[in-house]
């Protein structure tokens, strides 16, 4: 059995997230169809994490493995063939066995994107958080700089989270604006609960806006209660930027 690794990047509006669901079409279902088109085979394709409903991606990685002798560029270039247009293998190899798109990872970056300017947007309003009132990004980042480190993150994940426990550890977390007035939030972890990124970034805003102050975000770590942090930021805005692997 071959080991094939994809970096995958899409547009997640139109589905119920990375994983396979009951009730709505994911990414890793239209992924597994189309494999199984090329090979004959019943494939599993896994991910590297999950991507909730409505998030994007401009690197997730994931790996399947194929009994098929399809060279790698034929696969890449039948795959996008037949995937939908928000849906696009970027980069596709083959890895040694033991190589696992999910377990192998070493840490994650996401980014959060808000669109801050008067006028909503034609373009992106499937791809940022449009906010109208102007936003205190140094008030941002000296909020932002208390999450680095170790914490346990409760009041940043919803409740309805199953993680074992909720202690992560940022590595970095950065936000800048640029000239087309978009804000980035970037944050990187070895790993994140469920809602994590978009709740830190719905507080953050909330911060921008005057309604907290930077100071306050220990006191929310400490609260270990979902009640104590900010809106959780709609989906749209957030990306899997990175998957790393040392």
């Amino acid at each position: 059995m071959r080991n094939i690794r994809m970096i995958l990047e899409y547009d997640g509006t139109a589905y119920a997230g990375w994983q396979r669901q009951k009730n709505g079409l994911s990414i890793q279902q239209v992924l597994e169809e189309k494999v199984a088109v090329m090979t004959g085979e019943t494939v599993k394709v896994v991910g590297s994490g999950r991507t909730d409903a409505g998030v994007h991606a401009l690197a997730q990685v994931a790996h399947f493995r194929t009994a098929s002798a399809i060279p790698a560029r034929n696969f890449l270039l039948g795959l996008n063939s037949l995937l939908p247009g928000d849906i696009a293998v970027i980069r596709l190899d083959e890895v040694p066995d033991d190589f696992h798109a999910r377990h192998s990872a070493t840490g994650k970056v996401y980014l959060y994107r808000i669109l801050n300017r008067p006028v909503r947007s034609a373009l992106y309003r499937s791809f940022a958080w449009e906010i109208f009132q102007p936003l205190d990004v140094a008030a941002m980042q000296e909020a932002a700089a208390h999450l680095a480190g170790t914490h346990d993150f409760t009041s940043f994940c919803t409740i309805h989270s199953d993680a074992p426990h909720r202690v992560r550890t940022i590595r970095e977390i950065s936000i800048a604006r640029n000239r087309e007035d978009f804000i980035g939030i970037t944050v990187e972890a070895e790993g994140f609960l469920r809602y994590m990124v978009r709740i830190i970034a719905g507080t953050l805003v909330e911060v921008g806006k005057g309604h907290r102050q930077p100071g306050d975000i220990p006191a929310v770590l400490s609260a270990r209660d979902r009640a104590a942090a900010g809106i959780t930021a709609p989906a749209r805005g957030l990306f899997l930027k990175e998957v790393r692997y040392e």
